[in-house]
């Protein structure tokens, strides 16, 4: 028997017992004639002692020649510790250690196996085994799997029944590049890892599974961010008979849950803002919502102002840094530094600083009469010791631009409490989004979205302003979840084909499995994909998700721990027909 207990149980009312222990050398503390070991498992660390004097000298002699990360098995018997340590579960004893073995040696490790480790990200990657080992990434696998169970038993018993679709499908124009597969039984052909199993959990529906999920890995060519990976996990879900508002009222409790239950937080109702809304007042689609500083449009008021940027700008939007009018010059050139960066091609960023005194020192004060601004601030709810800022350009662009400033300043300002959470619906997103470079309609979302009922009309008059039955579930900045009502009868799914520029030849090429299932009765079904990862790093306190998958991939998508994507040899070329 390898262990009685593991490292992380053991407690006071355990005196006195015989316990055999194993697991990985953490510290070594060797005081010449009394050594401590911290041994180290998944479920914490143990403190075991030897002393020369009561210690079998064999044993004694053998532990000297440890080392750190040496797997051990040992024997002794529970103690109470002369002095306690409240950080560790096993505080209050120690092991008085009678056997001991050597299971394995280990070399020294590349970098420290603890939460401030001295290794950075490249390196802890090509050691992901030994990274696992730290604390902060046990504990964040050990998260992962909580948030997986919870919402599995939940879904369990909301009569959702776990299915598995294939890995190896076709391989379809729309959305991000697969990845291929190459099929040797069949030459020239190629198989495609799915992107989601969007299609085959339709199929499902119109077969009469009416409440589907699927833990499933998705797969996306597409050039990576910290925030995306080319393979990842989600809660993949399926409802038939519903409205949006059935999506809502089922998956709304089962996030509110996994966060009562992990984080002991209650979260409120999630409040339900538009596309437009959202766009309007934070400028993106995924607005965080755990500090204000809405962006204002005064188009109307400072227009006419004799200021000729403003005059000749189609929108002139502003937000409101409270407490910020003690802001040097040097810190407002950083922030016009960053709205001219090539991402956001920003003209200029003009500041108004309402200071506590009464007085206004703006970039444009020779322009504009200190009455006229502090009418503008009636809009802004601008007080004294605050700050505006102000962007004139094209609507959407100006609307980008305050709403990456608004992120940026919340970061500098530490306005992001990882301890707060803040969820909400966005609905109503345009269906089909114009390509300059293709010169036609893409579907926002994917070609499957159902077009608002009042709107289907509009899908060949005005496609440019159809709204879509599709809904995101955003927290603090991210999207947590994204789903749609689904086109569920066969004219209307043979319209947006041809709308995004598919004759109907090459829709039923790529798509006439479904069209054709579409018209064997399919109910109105619609469904929600939950990022895996994306919730954990939320709930983990953190924006990077990498340190939520087991094995991830770095900005390139190579795994640099088993050096894959590698090359292959020619044999096995040839046998591929390639």
């Amino acid at each position: 028997m390898f262990r009685t207990h593991n490292c992380g149980e053991l407690k006071i009312t355990d005196i006195n017992k015989k316990v055999t222990l194993s697991g990985w050398i953490n510290i070594i503390r060797n005081k010449g004639s009394i050594i401590w070991i911290d041994l180290r498992d998944r479920y914490g660390i143990t403190q075991l002692v030897l002393e020369e004097k009561t210690t079998d000298s064999s044993i004694f002699k053998k532990a000297k020649t440890l080392g750190r990360e040496d797997v051990i098995k040992v024997k002794g018997t529970v103690s109470k510790r002369t002095s306690k340590n409240e950080k560790i579960s096993t505080g209050e004893i120690e092991i008085v250690i009678t056997e001991l073995e050597i299971l394995n040696s280990s070399k020294i490790p590349p970098f420290t196996i603890e939460n401030d480790t001295d290794g950075g990200e490249e390196l802890r990657m090509k050691y992901r085994y030994l990274d696992i080992r730290r604390p902060q990434i046990r504990e964040n696998l050990i998260l992962r799997h909580q948030v997986v169970s919870i919402l599995r038993e939940y879904l369990n018993k909301k009569d959702f029944i776990e299915i598995e679709t294939p890995s190896l499908i076709k391989s379809t124009p729309e959305g991000a590049r697969d990845f291929l597969v190459p099929s040797r039984m069949n030459p020239g052909k190629f198989y495609a890892l799915p992107q989601s199993p969007q299609t085959l959990k339709q199929l499902l529906m119109i077969g009469g599974m009416d409440k589907y999920y699927q833990l499933v890995k998705c797969f996306r060519d597409e050039d990576l961010r910290a925030d995306r990976a080319p393979e990842f996990t989600q809660i993949d879900c399926e409802m038939s008979f519903i409205e949006q508002q059935d999506i809502f009222n089922t998956f709304e409790p089962a996030i509110q849950q996994v966060f009562n239950v992990i984080k002991g937080v209650t979260l409120p109702k999630f409040p339900v803002y538009t596309y437009d809304e959202v766009m309007s007042k934070y400028g993106t689609d995924k607005p965080d919502l755990r500090f204000d500083m809405q962006i204002i449009d005064i188009t109307e008021k400072v227009q006419k102002c004799n200021f000729k940027v403003f005059d000749n700008s189609e929108y002139i939007g502003a937000i409101c840094v409270k407490n910020s009018a003690s802001f040097t010059r040097k810190q407002i050139d950083i922030y016009t530094d960053f709205i001219k960066n090539p991402n956001l091609k920003g003209k200029g960023l003009v500041y108004i600083k309402y200071n506590e005194d009464d007085s206004i020192r703006s970039s444009i004060d020779k322009f504009i009469l200190p009455e006229q601004f502090k009418n503008w601030f009636i809009d802004l709810e601008a007080k004294k010791g605050d700050l505006v800022f102000v962007i004139a350009d094209k609507k959407q662009k100006a609307q980008k631009i305050l709403g990456e400033l608004r992120l940026k300043l919340a970061s500098d300002l530490n306005l992001k409490d990882k301890n707060k959470f803040a969820p909400l619906w966005v609905i109503d997103f345009p269906l089909l989004e114009w390509n300059e470079e293709h010169q036609r309609f893409f579907a926002s979302h994917h070609p499957f979205t159902s077009p608002k009922d009042e709107d289907i009309v509009k899908m060949t008059t005005d496609p440019a302003n159809v709204k879509a039955k599709a809904y995101d579930l955003v927290m603090n900045g991210f999207e947590i979840a994204g789903g749609s009502l689904r086109i569920h009868k066969k004219d209307i799914q043979e319209k947006m084909f041809k709308i995004i520029g598919m004759d109907l030849k090459q829709a039923y090429d790529e798509f006439g499995f479904l069209i054709n299932a579409l018209g064997y009765g399919a109910p109105p079904h619609g469904g929600i994909a939950i990022g895996l990862a994306r919730l954990c790093a939320i709930l983990g306190g953190s924006e990077a998700i990498r340190d939520f998958i087991a094995f991830p991939k770095n900005n390139s998508g190579k795994d640099i721990m088993i050096d894959a994507p590698s090359l292959i040899s020619s044999e096995q070329l040839k046998e591929l027909n390639l």
